[in-house]
């Protein structure tokens, strides 16, 4: 972290299980940041708190923390193996994963069981980490209602929860599977509920004083919803000049580790495709990736061997990559919530970036609604010969695709005959999962 961006108050002031302090140490973190200031006293005191802060400023650091003293303070010997301690709900894939690469450093030197479940992989490998046994499990609600019902595990017995990123989960449509778990866990004046977001609108609000003891609302001081150090622009191109102008500032720019987001996976290939052709180091991110490539890209990204990522909006939550120097909006979302965490992967824990957004005839209608969210305008800035470029073609990219779906033929891919039987297997079918 930065050290302008963090506040006075260390770490070793607050009244923290030194396991939990040498893992802070080891970790080289000493100060706490503005929320982190604000909500950890709160959860000390066993407070239940809905706080809200621009993302990339500790949030999830805060709440582990939290949740680690809280069941450091209050054991539960007669816990049995199948009883959760602890459950951490996250909108997204990538981002359970990053919790739960922050919630393994902190708690090296506990004892702390911790399980990560998410869709797209691992189904068998995922449940058989529950059936042994664990403390705190982080999962996307999907995955984690899926086990649940299965009786997996209990949520008899939980003593914390965690709800990160609400309002992702109000647009995904998690939220009645998030009520469901949540009446099935203690009453909310028996544990502890915990609820961080980079926005907290009324519906998030309305949830928490439903489902929670009374919390506290944070926010912190900063009157602004974006990072204070992104230096935010827009340019209003015709649609046909958004890749010239694109290719023209990544030439101009040279970002070292840049995103670029579409509202499409249409237009991701187009952009992919088009970024190749200019010798710009690039590859897509986008709902359709598997798991697997996907942890692959964000490694690439993060060690340099991959300067550019386009992505859709699958990728605005939950990746914490360090110096990501520039976003690009190529699309506007239609979303200004969306808006706010697309520019949140740049200039993040108080470094500079920039956000560059393209408002064309197609998506200008969401700039107003963005401009009011972040209570200002974002400068304008011309479109002059020196950023605009003649491109080279657009490079053809050979994609795998899906094997076939022979649904009602044979392996030739033949009809099969009206009155043709299908063999049993005589195996059990899967059970269907949510990607979670």
């Amino acid at each position: 972290m930065k050290s302008n961006y963090l506040t006075e108050v260390s770490f070793s002031s607050l009244d923290l299980d030194p396991s939990l302090g040498s893992a802070l140490q080891s970790a080289g973190f000493s100060h706490c940041t503005e929320i982190q200031q604000l909500s950890l006293p709160m959860m000390l005191q066993g407070r239940d708190i809905a706080a809200q802060s621009q993302t990339g400023t500790g949030k999830t650091a805060a709440f582990l923390l939290g949740m680690f003293q809280y069941l450091i303070d209050n054991p539960l010997p007669d816990k049995e193996q199948t009883e959760l301690r602890a459950l951490i709900l996250a909108p997204t894939r990538e981002l359970a994963i990053q919790i739960h690469k922050d919630a393994m450093e902190l708690s090296v030197d506990t004892d702390f069981r911790i399980a990560l479940a998410y869709g797209g992989t691992d189904y068998e490998k995922q449940r058989r980490t529950l059936q042994d046994g664990t403390d705190i499990l982080i999962g996307t609600p999907g995955r984690t209602i899926d086990y649940f019902k299965q009786r997996v595990f209990s949520l008899k017995k939980t003593q914390v929860v965690v709800l990160d990123e609400a309002d992702r989960m109000f647009d995904l449509g998690f939220i009645s599977d998030i009520r469901y778990l949540l009446r099935r866990m203690p009453k909310p004046e028996e544990r502890l509920s915990l609820l961080f977001s980079a926005t907290l609108s009324h519906r998030v609000m309305e949830l928490a004083y439903e489902h929670m003891n009374n919390p506290v609302d944070l926010k912190t001081k900063s009157d602004r919803i974006a990072a204070d150090k992104v230096e935010q622009y827009v340019y209003h191109p015709a649609s046909d000049e958004k890749i010239p102008l694109l290719i023209g500032l990544m030439q101009k720019l040279q970002p070292a580790r840049s995103i670029i987001f579409v509202n499409t996976k249409r237009v991701a290939d187009k952009v992919h495709a088009s970024l190749l052709g200019n010798d710009i180091n690039a590859d897509v991110l986008s709902g359709d990736v598997r798991q697997k490539k996907r942890q692959r890209l964000i490694t690439e990204l993060a060690d340099g061997s991959l300067t550019t990522l386009i992505a859709t909006d699958v990728a605005a939550r939950g990746l914490h990559i360090e110096g990501v120097t520039h976003v690009f909006n190529f699309d506007l979302p239609q979303n200004a919530e969306d808006y706010v965490h697309r520019i949140g992967r740049t200039a993040r824990a108080g470094a500079d970036g920039q956000a560059i957004s393209f408002a064309c005839e197609e998506y200008v209608f969401s700039l107003p609604e963005i401009e009011e969210l972040l209570g200002n305008e974002i400068p304008a800035s011309p479109i002059t010969n020196d950023i605009i470029v003649t491109p080279a073609p657009p490079k053809k990219i050979q994609r795998n695709k899906p094997p076939a779906n022979n649904r009602g033929g044979n392996r030739r891919g033949k009809r099969r005959r009206p009155d043709a039987r299908k063999k049993p297997s005589g195996r059990p079918e899967k059970p269907q999962t949510s990607n979670g």
